[in-house]
């Protein structure tokens, strides 16, 4: 299949983007970059839709920001959580595996047995 990758840049968030498209304009995969502070740049999410996996889109998209970033931010910080199946390419290209993060979820519900504990335990002092 053929896909083009095309660049977004949105200046209200210093975020920069590339879409992975089709000949008929749809959008397949895409992958992001922030630029924050102190020179530091934070790999953001990168996704590719269910039909289009294992077509290697994932790492055309990924070759496009990497290359991008080699040649516009040298001596720049690139920092990124990863999932387990995107480590490899990350370790792949030079970056060091920090410590490994976990996911929790809550729901968010009426919660009076906790709302009576920090009742009982913490005093408001201001």
């Amino acid at each position: 299949m053929d896909i083009r990758i095309v660049t977004l840049k949105m200046n209200a968030q210093n975020q920069l983007g590339w879409l992975a498209v089709t000949q008929d304009n749809t959008t397949v995969g895409h992958i992001f970059l922030l630029e924050e502070p102190e020179k530091k740049l934070k790999f953001l999410d990168a996704w590719v839709s269910k039909d289009h996996r294992r077509e290697g889109i994932f790492r055309k998209l990924w070759n496009v920001r990497w290359q991008y970033v080699k040649e516009n931010y040298n001596g720049y910080v690139i920092y990124a959580w990863a999932k387990p199946m995107s480590l490899p390419l990350l370790l792949e290209n030079g970056f060091k595996q920090g410590e490994t993060c976990v996911y929790v979820e809550k729901i968010i519900e009426d919660d009076q047995e906790y709302d009576n504990w920090l009742d009982n335990n913490c005093p408001i002092t201001c």
